[in-house]
């Protein structure tokens, strides 16, 4: 699934107890201190999803260049969004 600031993959798990969540900014997304940034805003939503995740699943993000550009209610609202739609 994709937003305007990253793309999502949800996937079934291997351990069925467990959520996971990776990230992925390469240096397209901008400099260090850019991708670190887009990095910490990724994994503020990811640690509100916990509770949304069913158990047993892995959630990749990977920013988009726009990402760092991104207001944070959009970037939120957008992830927020899509992993909702993949879950249910």
């Amino acid at each position: 699934m994709g937003t305007n600031g990253a793309v999502l993959h949800v996937l079934p798990s291997a351990t069925a107890d467990a959520r996971r969540f990776g990230f992925i900014v390469s240096k397209s997304v901008g400099n260090a201190v850019t991708r670190n940034l887009v990095r910490r805003r990724l994994r503020a939503v990811s640690r509100e999803l916990v509770s949304v995740v069913p158990a047993g699943t892995d959630v990749v993000m990977r920013a988009l260049p726009g990402s760092a550009t991104l207001p944070w209610s959009t970037l939120h609202s957008e992830i927020t969004e899509s992993v909702g739609r993949a879950v249910s």
